[in-house]
């Protein structure tokens, strides 16, 4: 596992405790503001977790009031004490502004804690994961995932590959998959996502129901749709498709997970550049090789059987220069 995306430094949720204290019992001044603009850009994970800080302390306003007014929590004695119209207008001062965090990051801490993790797989390489809400991952080579388990919703970005999600049912927690062509939310089933350039996005249904917005969230494409088992939706620059796939082809989808790739009647620069993604190497073919059908299933883990049997089943020659670069052609064209 690789972590590209580290998680927040140790003094984060006391930071993130005391400006959430600070937003809500009082003005900020013009270098405050500047201060915690600042810290929220100092890392991804700042934003989300001063947000949930907000949250929990209004959440917490009538328990902590409570905690006061029986002695559980003793404030320490300050002139500058009066009456805001706020959940923290008992805490006011820098002292007592100080104290409201500490109370807040006490009681947050015993909380369930937010889970950030960057996870990659290398090229030519597949690894299985299971992340902290028992959600089982499966990911293919050249796949790139960052992880956001929170409180209220569970989140992933994945910027390129491909995976295979069982997702653990939890309907208070909606689970949603980010890509820059378009995102898919469910609270807890099964299917794939593949996404091996910023304009596409392919998913495929085996258990449940996913709600899919194709395009970034900037610029949507169109409105949700709604896939059910067995359903795959394929979303690009031209546009938006779906289809009910049989059990047959539905196992074909998910081969890569057993190593291999099954290819029906695809042009042969579709079936080149899956092998580049997946291996990372540089793969060319003529314009006369092109477009001629590929079918067949073949081992991702062995690419010179692959280039073997496409001289055997097609007209072509496969020649490979002296950086490993591979070209296909015509063998007229010898």
């Amino acid at each position: 596992m690789n972590a590209s995306f580290p998680s927040p430094d140790p003094t984060a949720d006391e930071t993130a405790a005391l400006w959430a204290a600070r937003l809500d019992g009082s003005d900020l001044s013009v270098a405050d503001r500047s201060a915690l603009n600042a810290w929220i850009a100092a890392h991804p994970s700042h934003r989300r977790l001063l947000s949930d800080y907000c949250q929990f302390s209004a959440d917490l306003e009538q328990p902590l009031i409570s905690l006061v007014a029986e002695g559980a929590v003793q404030l320490p004695p300050s002139p500058t004490r009066v009456e805001r119209p706020s959940r923290w207008k008992l805490f006011t001062g820098t002292a007592l502004v100080a104290m409201a965090a500490a109370v807040t990051l006490a009681i947050w801490v015993a909380q369930p804690r937010t889970e950030y993790n960057a996870i990659a797989t290398p090229l030519a390489q597949r690894q299985s994961i299971t992340l902290s809400d028992g959600t089982r991952v499966d990911l293919n080579a050249h796949t790139n995932l960052q992880v956001s388990i929170g409180r209220a919703e569970r989140r992933v970005r994945l910027t390129s590959g491909e995976a295979f999600f069982a997702v653990s049912k939890d309907p208070a927690r909606p689970f949603i998959i980010e890509t820059t062509a378009g995102s898919v939310r469910v609270t807890g089933t099964t299917f794939n996502v593949r996404t091996e350039n910023a304009t596409a996005l392919e998913v495929t249904v085996v258990e449940g129901s996913v709600q899919v917005r194709p395009g970034d969230t900037g610029k949507l494409m169109g409105p949700p749709v709604l896939l059910g088992p067995g359903d795959r939706l394929s979303a690009g620059p031209q546009g938006v498709s779906v289809k009910q796939i049989s059990a047959a082809a539905l196992d074909d989808v998910l081969a890569w997970r057993k190593g291999e790739i099954v290819f029906k009647g695809i042009p042969l620069r579709d079936a080149l550049s899956r092998f580049a993604f997946y291996h990372g190497r540089s793969y060319s073919v003529s314009d006369d090789a092109a477009n001629l059908q590929l079918g067949g299933r073949y081992s991702l883990d062995d690419p010179k059987g692959f280039f073997a049997s496409l001289e055997e089943i097609l007209p072509v020659h496969v020649a490979t220069d002296g950086n490993g670069a591979v070209h296909v052609s015509l063998r007229s064209e010898h």
